[in-house]
Parts: structure tokens; C-alpha cells; sequence
């Protein structure tokens, strides 16, 4: 725990470098702002000595109007200018924000199906919604306004030492002691916030873990705990926040007692020093002046850095997800040269797919596979059973590239998997999970995922060959009705079959299904087969199936077992020579 501890930390302090990248396509309006940050610290400065000049007008008895002039037009163009500095802040921070949730919901998308599976969802979610916002406040009241506010108290200083170098000194060790202890405070602001935004992530996780499975929670009678669970993370999340607000609460009585023993000092010793003739009153005035100047962008500044670690702490949880190893769909696995992923193999003796000695185990250590071999044949139709947790669907997660095999080999057209870029190889598969994801949309939306280009004749053929006319017909705004969240207006079958329609639709070379009948009944499945059958005229069929009439007539039946593939064979060959077959097949009452 320490060295995870001390590895976050040390995360955190290298994000001061890391936030660069992310400001540099703004750095024009951020120069810009900056420029006028330092044109209105000048104004600011220039302010006091003005108002001496006044004092001094009138008690030389001078007109007053040119030095009153002056200071009017000097504070008015400081304001204006500072309008102008604040609305470029604004525009970049947002801006920021923006090219920041555009970055990281990319690199969301793009990371290796891995980390989905280690990372929850609504955590993944906290960081695109309310990290990035916290860096709003980095840009806004970070970077330029404590680059401008030290330039104001350098000023101020420097007028200051030239007034009276005695009520500086007085005035250095006031306020020295109000940021030491900021100093103190801020270096565990940013842990910290990072927690707190921790904390937050978990909160949506614990949210989004509910609400995707509200009906099955209602159903129940889980509402109450659930609601108790998010609660309860709310409720640590309110608490890692206390913390900061806590932390946060010390600078301004630090502040405060650093501003208000810096005036009595310099009032009473200005006082004496006056009585004594060491300074004039206008002198004491404008030093007062410039110690409001010193003061005020010191508060500022002590303000904008606190915020600044808070934002730190939300970068450095971006920045975790940035440094991920995004998967390049263009690029082969190993890196070699581009090559055209073949359509179909060079020669009858080669295999459409295939399966050399895979072996394959998760991050965690389970084993899964151990030495699976088998090809399909192009134009072919290969089936894979076995009991549940077999290893079947990992099969087809490897053939689709989305982990690193363990062992052995995956060969499209010949040629390892791994040589082929990731896109080509993707562009010739149909890939249907098991839960038969739908995207919240419409129809129309969901069959144009993969093919883009398809004309509303295609879609209704489509959606005839899975017998889903019924279902698109009997709303008005038919291809356009829309389906709801995940799919939820659909029941199980037709999500399935929208699914299956959809990678249709694409015209893949090799067509993977997982599990495609285990949601339809009896009449739908009779159609799904004739719809099957007809698709492996032209394409081969990879499917993984429990229910085995689905797969009785495929040209080759592959039984897996523990990971381990122990027959293959016809539906009749593997009844009279495989045990195993010949249990499932007697359990669905088809021996």
C-alpha cells in the first residue's frame, strides 16, 4: 500500500508537466490573456504612485484635473482590459475542457478490451464528466492568474522598497508566515482532491451498476439496498470532499492574520516614522496602496494555486487513462509492414480461419485454452458446443483480436492474425455477442453501425431474412422507431436478431455467432436457421451454440472441454464417437 501510495503521489507531482500538452492548441488566446494579465498589472501598479500625484497636487495647491484624468483613464482601460483577459480565460478553459472529453472519450474507445474488464464503467465515466470539469478552474484561475498575480506583487515589492525599505521588511515577515503555512496546506491538496474525485468515480460507478439493472433490482425487491449502497458511496464521497474543504479552510485565516498584521505594522510604524519626518504622508499613502496591490494578488494567487492542485488531482486521474496503450486498429499486433487482409484464401487447401495449438490465459492467471486446433473452411459452417465454461466464447473474442494470444497461432487466409492490421481483419468478420448489445437509437441507427452506406432496401431486406418486419412495421416511423436504452423497448429475441441483421448487413466473409438462438423460441429459431443456412451459402459460419439443433446440419461440430477441444465431427459421427457429444445431444432429447 505504501509503494501504491508513493507511486500516486509521484504521478501526481509530474502532472504539472503533463498539462501542457493539453493548453498548447490554445496557447494563442492563452498568450493573448497573458499579455493583457501584465498590461493590467501595470495599470495596477501605476495606480498608487497616480494618487500620490494627486496627493501631492493638492497639497502643492496644482491643478488637480490632469493628474485625476490620468488615474480615471488608467483604472478604466485596467478594468476593460481585464474583462477582455477574463473572457479569453473563460474561452480557453473551455475550450480545454472540450479537447480534453474529445481526447479521452477517443482513447476510451480505443483501449484494449483488457481494461474494460479490469475498470468499472462509471468510474471510466466520472473521468470524462467531472475530472475534465476540474480543469476548467486550472486554466481559469491557474496558470495565467497566478502567473499575473506574482507579477503584480513583484511590482509591488519593488515600488514598495523604493518608498520605504523599513515598512517592506515589516511587511516581508508578516506576510511570510501566512504562506508558509499555504505552502504547507497545498501540497496535500492535490492528493487529497485526487481522492475525492476517487471517491466520485465510485459514487457513478455504484449509479451506473444500479440503474443498468433497475428491473432486475425492482424485480427483487433490492431497491432499498441498492439505494443504501449508492448512498453509502455518496456518502464517502461527501466525506473525501469534507477533507479538502477542511484543508482548503486553513488558507484563509492563514491569510487573513498574515494581511491584517502586515497593516498594523505598517500603520504604526508608518505613523511614527511619519510624526519623525523619515516619509511624507503621500509616501505613507501610496506605500498602504501598494501593500493593498501586494496583498490582493497574493490572495488571489493563494486562492488560483489551491484550485490549481485541485485540478492537478483531477489531471492526474486523465492522465492515467491517456498513458493506456490505446489499440491501433491500422497497425498489425507485432508491427510489421501494412498488408491487404485477403478476402478469401489463396487456394482451396488453405483454410478461410484457423486455429493452431491456441492457448490462452487472462491477466489474472485462469487458464482458458489449452492447445485449441481447428480451421473453417471458406463457405463452411463450423459449430462449437461444450459445457458452459468451456472456453467457446473466448474463442471468438481471440479470433476478433481482442486479447493477445497465450500460445500457438490464429491464421485468416494463411497469414497470422497478428500480421494483419487490426481494421482490415475486422472489416471481414460479423461478430454477435451473446447479450446481443443494441445501441440507445433507433433501427435505422443500429443496422448503419457497421454498414454506413446501406440504402433503406437493403435494411428491409435485412430485416425481413431475421423475421423482424413485424416488429419495424408496426410503428409508424417504422426503420426510425426507436428502441430505447440498451435496447430495452425489444425483448430479448428481437435484440438478438437485430444484432444478427445488423452484422448481416455487413457482409463479413466469416460470420461469428455467440450463442444466436438462445433468446428465440421455437418459431423464430426454425427462421433464424433458414436465414443461417442461406448466409453460409456465400460466407463461412462460426458459431457457438448450447442448443444443439441449431447447429445439427453444420459441416463440422467442434466439442470443447475444459479448454481443451476432445471431438469434432458431424452431428452423427460425434453421437457414436464422443461421450460428451452424445450427453448434451441426449439432454436436448436429439439422440
Amino acid at each position: 500500500m505504501a509503494e501504491e501510495s508513493t507511486s500516486a503521489e509521484t504521478a501526481a507531482r509530474a502532472t504539472l508537466r503533463q498539462l501542457w500538452p493539453l493548453v498548447r492548441p490554445h496557447r494563442r488566446p492563452l498568450a493573448a490573456a497573458a499579455v493583457l494579465s501584465l498590461v493590467a498589472a501595470a495599470g495596477a501598479l501605476a495606480q498608487p504612485a497616480l494618487v500620490a500625484r494627486v496627493i501631492e497636487a493638492v497639497g502643492a495647491g496644482r491643478a488637480l484635473l490632469p493628474a485625476v484624468g490620468l488615474l480615471v483613464v488608467v483604472l478604466l482601460a485596467s478594468s476593460a482590459l481585464g474583462a477582455v483577459q477574463e473572457y479569453l480565460l473563460q474561452r480557453t478553459a473551455e475550450g480545454v475542457v472540450l479537447s480534453t472529453r474529445r481526447t479521452l472519450a477517443d482513447r476510451l474507445l480505443r483501449l484494449p478490451i483488457a481494461e474494460y474488464d479490469r475498470r468499472r464503467t462509471g468510474d471510466l465515466m466520472s473521468r470524462v464528466g467531472a475530472d475534465t470539469t476540474l480543469l476548467r478552474a486550472t486554466v481559469t484561475s491557474g496558470v495565467v492568474e497566478v502567473a499575473g498575480s506574482a507579477v503584480v506583487a513583484v511590482g509591488a515589492v519593488v515600488a514598495m522598497a523604493l518608498v520605504d525599505g523599513w515598512l517592506l521588511l515589516v511587511t516581508a515577515g508578516s506576510v511570510a508566515v501566512g504562506l508558509a503555512v499555504v505552502v504547507s496546506v497545498a501540497r496535500g491538496v492535490q492528493r487529497l482532491s485526487r481522492q475525492a474525485q476517487e471517491e466520485v468515480g465510485a459514487m457513478t460507478a455504484a449509479v451506473e451498476r444500479a440503474l443498468s439493472a433497475v428491473r432486475t433490482i425492482r424485480a427483487s425487491g433490492a431497491t432499498a439496498r441498492e439505494v443504501d449502497v449508492v448512498a453509502a458511496s455518496a456518502g464517502r464521497a461527501y466525506e473525501a470532499g469534507l477533507r479538502v474543504a477542511r484543508l482548503q479552510a486553513l488558507v484563509s485565516p492563514a491569510g487573513s492574520i498574515a494581511v491584517q498584521g502586515a497593516f498594523l505594522a505598517v500603520l504604526g510604524l508608518g505613523g511614527y516614522r511619519v510624526a519623525t519626518g523619515s516619509i511624507a504622508v503621500a509616501d505613507l499613502v501610496a506605500f498602504i496602496l501598494y501593500l493593498f496591490l501586494l496583498v490582493m494578488p497574493l490572495g488571489q494567487a493563494i486562492g488560483a494555486w489551491t484550485q490549481l492542485q485541485s485540478g492537478l488531482g483531477a489531471l492526474a486521474r486523465v492522465q492515467e487513462v491517456l498513458a493506456l496503450q490505446p489499440e491501433d486498429d491500422a497497425r498489425p499486433e507485432r508491427g510489421g509492414a501494412l498488408v491487404v487482409v485477403p478476402a478469401s484464401p489463396p487456394s482451396a487447401e488453405v483454410p478461410l480461419l484457423e486455429l493452431d495449438d491456441v492457448s490462452f490465459r487472462y491477466p489474472d492467471g485462469t487458464d482458458v485454452l489449452h492447445g485449441v486446433s481447428f480451421s473453417v473452411p471458406a463457405g463452411s459452417r463450423v459449430a462449437l458446443v461444450g459445457p458452459s465454461g468451456a472456453g467457446k466464447s473466448t474463442v471468438l473474442a481471440l479470433v476478433e483480436g481482442f486479447y493477445p494470444l497465450t500460445g500457438g497461432a490464429v491464421r485468416w487466409a494463411g497469414t497470422d492474425v497478428r500480421d494483419l492490421p487490426r481494421a482490415g481483419l475486422r472489416a471481414r468478420l460479423g461478430y454477435v455477442e451473446q447479450e446481443a448489445p443494441v445501441l440507445a437509437g433507433s433501427v435505422r441507427d443500429n443496422l448503419l453501425l457497421a454498414a454506413p452506406d446501406a440504402t433503406d432496401l437493403e435494411l428491409w431486406a435485412v430485416v425481413a431474412d431475421v423475421g423482424l418486419t413485424d416488429v419495424v412495421q408496426r410503428s409508424p416511423r417504422g426503420l426510425d422507431v426507436p428502441v430505447g436504452d440498451d435496447g430495452v423497448l425489444l425483448s430479448g429475441g428481437e435484440r438478438q436478431r437485430l444484432a444478427i441483421a445488423r452484422s448481416l448487413l455487413a457482409r463479413p466473409a466469416l460470420l461469428l455467432l455467440d450463442e444466436p438462438t438462445a433468446s428465440l423460441d421455437a418459431r423464430n429459431e426454425a427462421l433464424l436457421r433458414d436465414t443461417l443456412a442461406a448466409a453460409s451459402a456465400d460466407r463461412a459460419l462460426l458459431v457457438v451454440a448450447h442448443r444443439l439443433s441449431t447447429v445439427l446440419d453444420s459441416d463440422r461440430i467442434v466439442v470443447l472441454d475444459a479448454g481443451r477441444v476432445v471431438a469434432s465431427g458431424t452431428h452423427e459421427e460425434l453421437v457414436e464417437a464422443s461421450p460428451l457429444y452424445r450427453e448434451l445431444a441426449a439432454a436436448q432429447l436429439l439422440v
